[in-house]
Formats: structure tokens, sequence, C-alpha cells
């Protein structure tokens, strides 16, 4: 965690604190009161004088967050914040107004009770405050901060499944949405609908991101949208679409022996996977591809990885190091591979996966497995006396589910590159071998029209022997590096997709677990490093 970050995380949240010490004290109660967690609502409850019924709507997801807001906007009103633009600066810049009305000797506290009555039905109060509520609340998820879900193992054990998140928009600069409207609170999915879109494309504003306070830096843990989603299969929306064509392309070149060529693989592919009644053979559940759906940037998946690499670094992973312009990369502390565990019996007892935080298992055959450990947890493991073998799984042949997809670059998940991640207004020379490394930046990330007609290589229309990029590029990789889809597989992150730089952990629950045993007390409010 970086000290600007830890800054960045005192304006957010210790100046709000500071400024609630204070009210607290005006409205005659102690100032510790504002800091304890669900007793400072019903200390609230009381300055405000509203119900204390109204707390339970505290409890409840989604809607926690417009009373979150509420919350500010109506102790505001307790100090004389009553026009639309004071409310507005309560909810939205509360780490500068609260200190401000805390700390500012002229704003004291008014009993609502005695203060002068505007006649507003109860219904008008509530529809007056939801209102308000999602303005601000979209504000200040679009441009400031926003709280994220780590929905997969592919970071763990740095960030865990179940763990809830804030990511500052702030720190690489917010970025102007690419689909304004939108309904509130909905990222690409109306809710309770499978695959109902929740924007309008009516309008479509071009990428512009506003001035950050830093850059982004390697090892910073970042949210990102997933530059393999701008197109979905609607039943299968947590797969890669192309990787679903990829597959289907070797399946039938595996099925008719190679006797024919790519091209013509790959087009069998494209037909079968796109039209949208034929089953997913390939996956258990037989289940129709549905509609083809593609996705302006913005509404894509967040992802989020650790950035290795930044632009114009020379990346190479040899034998599962990282390699930077030459060096060694630093490793993630919690960083994990894949081992191989045989056992002269039975498993590793609940208890046993439980003590070393083992959740990553797959059963290899007859008393053997395969766990997702930290070396030093392998070395515990390996102690045992019922474990035979206790080996790190390494890759040797081609993977062909790996960039850039081509038998001219073999590579695997631990013996990858060399490659250049792309940086702006650098220039490429291009030829007909490393073009399948950059076309789709190309193509798609940089919208230009890019076609290879034999040993030529057209960019909008002209031929080209080289280009010259119009964005900064990122390589993204999970600490859990034998399962984690990545850069290893999709290429480079644009900059135009960067979302924004992960903070702290404010709640973590155990998916594993049930009822209170579920939080993960030691993790809430854990800075991300």
């Amino acid at each position: 965690m970086s000290i600007l970050s830890v800054i960045i995380c005192l304006i957010l949240f210790g100046l709000p604190a500071a400024g609630f010490y204070k009210l607290y004290e005006k409205a005659g109660y102690k100032g510790w009161m504002a800091l304890v967690p669900f007793y400072n609502l019903w200390i609230w409850s009381k300055i405000t004088q509203k119900p204390v019924w109204w707390l339970f709507f505290f409890l409840m997801p989604f809607l926690n967050i417009f009373m979150g807001f509420l919350y500010l906007a109506e102790i505001a009103k307790c100090f004389g914040q009553k026009k639309l633009w004071e409310q507005g600066m309560s909810v939205i810049f509360p780490f500068i107004w609260m200190p401000y009305l805390g700390f500012n000797k002229k704003f004291v506290y008014t009993d609502p009770a005695s203060a002068p009555k505007i006649k507003k039905t109860m219904v008008r109060e509530w529809v007056d405050a939801i209102i308000f509520a999602v303005v601000a609340a979209t504000i200040i998820r679009t441009f400031i901060i926003e709280a994220f879900t780590i929905p997969t193992s592919s970071m763990e054990k740095s960030l865990l499944v179940g763990d809830f998140l804030f990511v500052s928009k702030i720190n690489y600069g917010p970025k102007v949405p690419n689909t304004p409207l939108t309904f509130p609170f909905t990222h690409h999915t109306m809710f309770l609908t499978q695959n109902t879109k929740s924007y309008s494309e009516l309008i479509h504003l071009p990428y512009y991101r506003f001035p950050g306070l830093q850059s982004i830096n390697r090892m910073n843990c970042v949210v990102f949208n997933y530059p393999d989603g701008d197109t979905v299969a609607a039943n299968y929306q947590n797969r890669s679409y192309y990787q679903i064509v990829r597959d289907y392309a070797s399946y039938f070149a595996n099925k008719d022996n190679y006797q024919l060529s790519d091209k013509v693989y790959y087009a069998r592919a494209w037909q079968y996977v796109n039209n949208p009644t034929n089953r997913n053979f390939l996956d258990m559940s037989q289940i129709p591809f549905g509609d083809i759906i593609a996705r302006p940037v913005d509404k894509r998946e967040n992802y989020i990885k650790r950035c290795i690499g930044i632009a114009g670094d020379k990346l190479e992973i040899r034998n599962k190091q990282v390699y930077i312009n030459g060096e060694k990369a630093e490793n993630p502390e919690m960083m994990q591979y894949q081992y191989f565990v045989q056992t002269s019996g039975i498993e590793l007892s609940k208890q046993v996966r439980e003590k070393f935080d083992i959740t990553d298992r797959l059963v290899a055959g007859p008393n053997m497995w395969i766990y997702s450990m930290t070396d030093e947890v392998a070395k515990e493991i390996a102690s045992y006396k019922a474990v035979i073998r206790c080996e790190q799984l390494a890759d040797t042949a081609w993977d062909k589910s790996i960039f850039p997809y081509s038998s001219d670059y073999q590579w695997n998940r631990d013996n990858f590159g060399p490659i250049t991640i792309p940086a702006k207004e650098t220039t490429v020379e291009l030829n007909t071998k490393n073009i399948v490394l950059y076309e789709r930046v190309i193509d798609v990330y940089e919208d230009n029209d890019l076609e290879i007609k034999g040993d030529q290589i057209f960019i909008n229309g002209q031929p080209a022997s080289s280009y010259t990029f119009k964005m900064d590029y990122y390589w993204m990789m999970g600490d859990n590096r034998h399962n984690s889809a990545d850069s290893r597989y999709w290429g480079f992150v644009p900059e135009d997709h960067i979302v924004g730089k992960a903070l702290f952990i404010w709640l973590s629950l155990d998916p594993n677990q049930s009822f209170l045993s579920k939080i993960r007390w030691s993790r809430m409010f854990r800075l991300v490093d």
C-alpha cells in the first residue's frame, strides 16, 4: 500500500470522521459516539429525530447505499444545510463539508423539532431523499470511489473470494462513462434478469480521463474492464466468447486430424458459436449459446489483478519467474502455484485445509489432488507423514489457449515472452509474424481497419510496415498464478479500460461458512497491498 493511497484513505474517511466527531459534540453527545459502527447510527436517529426503525434499512444490501447518503443529508440539515447545493456538498464531498460544518463555530445544532417545518407528506420526503441519494451516489460511484467484490480466487491469498473492497477512481483519474444513459446501481445487466441490458447507447461518449493523483505503478492492485469481454454469449457471460470460439476451432481441427487450414477451422467455429440455438457441447451443461452481445468499454466485466508490467516494459516469464526489462520482478508475498499432492490414504482433512487456508482443489486420481498453495504452505504439507509427493506443477508444452494463440509463439503460463508492452506514441515494426501480438490493439482497442492480404498488412486501406500506438497498455496477472485468467490469456490491458485502484477491504465474508462465522474479522479495514 503506497503512502499516497494511505493519504487518500485518510482524506476520504478520516476527515469525515473528524467532522462527525465535532458535529456529534455540537448536538450534545460525546464525539467518540460518531466513530463506533452501528452505535453511531442509533445516535444519528436521535440527533435527526428519525424513527429508530429506519436503522433496519442500513442492514439491507442496496438499500443501505441510499441510507448512507440519507445519513449525510439529514445530519447536515440539523446544521442549517437545507439548500440543494448545500445538501449536494454534504453528500458528494463529505470529506470536505463535514469537517467544515464541524469545526466552523457559526454552524450550530438546531433541534429538528424546533426548526421551521416545510410541509411535505411522508411519500414526498422519501421520494426527495431517494432521488437525491441516487444522483449523489451515482456521481460518487462514477467519479470518486466505488465498492467492488472479489468473485474468484485469481488473487488469493492476497485477496480472497468474499472480500469487499473500496476502489478509488481518483488515484488514476476518473474517466467519463462511455454510456451515461444507464439504470442506477447496475453495471451491464438489469436486476433479476439474465441478459437484459441496463444501459442505452443512444449517447456514446468518447474516451476521456480526468487527471489523476498518480500513475499506475508495478505491483498495484488494479480494477479494470475485461478487455476480452467486448463480446459475450448471452448464456455464458462469465466466459470469454473468443476462447469459446478458439476451443471449437481446436475441436474441429482435432476431429478432422488437421487436414484443413486454421482459417477454415475458425470460420467453422465462428459460424457454430454465433448461432444462438446451437448447444455448447464442449460444456457439460449443454445450454444453447444464446444471442451474441457486444458491450462498450465501460460495460465490460470488472476484473481485479496486479499490474506486473507498465507501458514500454519488456516482459518475460522464465520457469514461472517474471522478468521486467531483463531484471527479476518483485513477487507478491502471498503468490500461489498449483501443487500435485499424493497421499498414502485419504485426502488432507478439512481441518488441515482450513488451517492453511487451502481453497482451490482438484481431484487428480486415487489419493491424488491438486492444491493451490504458497511455497511456505507446500513445505508444511510435504512434511506430513501421510504425504508421499508434493510437487509444484510446471508447464513445458505449448498451451494453445495462451496469447497470442499462434504456433509462432509457443508459450505457456510458466514460460512466456519476451514481449514489449505497447506505449503511447511509440512505433513498432510490423510483419506477418508479429502482427498477431498487436492485431487486437490496432483493430479493436484503437479502432482501425486492419486487413492482412497475403504477405501485406493494410491499416485503414493503406499498406503498413509499422504502427504508432495511441494509448498506453498494461500487463495484469493474478497472484494465484496457476488459477488466474489474466494477460497471459488475453494480452494487453488498454488505458481506457482502467477503472481504479483497490484501496482497502471494508468487509470480508467466507462463502464456505455460515452466519456470524462467515465474517473474517481479521481482514476488515485491511489496506490492499
